[in-house]
């Protein structure tokens, strides 16, 4: 993925977005009150996602996909694919953070039965991304690989500085920061990969 791939957010992700936040809150037996409560980002909120209405930033995504009990990258996925175990370069679509201005595309093979999902990430210069999510009730693990340039991942009150072709594996059970102090964009793959750990919803 080049830098500035995509300059804005299209219609189209914030429409696949919706759909696919809809559709797990559904599933869940969720109504708007509930996955706010569960998420800590409003109902008003929620429910602009859910219409397509919005163009939520990163940290807003991932208070999301953190209440509905599922990796970020599960809500870029398109509903509408099917499930070719196959992901080529032509289908992926890109989506840029409206707040750090960072770019995100899905490369795994879309709803493709599969435990593991990777991600390519274009961190741009100056830049920074921070999740505030903590515990969750699902267990995920993933992997940062830097693909180009280098960042600082910082893990509750550990800094890690990744260089090209470093590799961090984590659990995500505390809030992360993601840096790029440096004047070039930083591009890095993300493996991810989760288990349900107890039930959602109690």
């Amino acid at each position: 993925m080049k830098d500035g791939a995509a300059d804005h957010v299209p219609e189209a992700i914030n429409s696949r977005i919706a759909g696919r936040v809809r559709a797990l809150r559904a599933d869940l037996g969720m109504t708007l009150d509930m996955l706010a409560a569960k998420c800590a980002v409003s109902r008003s909120m929620i429910s602009l996602v859910e219409r397509g209405e919005s163009s939520p930033t990163a940290v807003v995504l991932e208070k999301i996909a953190t209440g509905l009990g599922v990796p970020l990258a599960t809500l870029f996925d398109d509903l509408r694919a099917a499930a070719n175990p196959v992901s080529h370069r032509d289908d992926r679509t890109t989506w840029r953070d409206p707040q750090s201005g960072y770019v995100r595309r899905n490369i795994s093979p879309a709803n493709f039965p599969s435990p593991l999902q990777i991600v390519e990430v274009v961190l741009p210069a100056g830049a920074s991304v921070a999740f505030e999510t903590g515990s969750r009730d699902v267990s995920i693990h993933q992997q940062i690989w830097v693909q180009q340039g280098s960042i600082e991942v910082t893990l509750g009150n550990t800094t890690h500085r990744l260089v090209q072709d470093d590799c961090l594996a984590m659990q995500l059970i505390q809030p992360m920061n993601l840096r790029n102090r440096t004047r070039n964009s930083a591009r890095y793959i993300v493996i991810v990969t989760s288990a349900r750990a107890r039930a959602l919803g109690r």
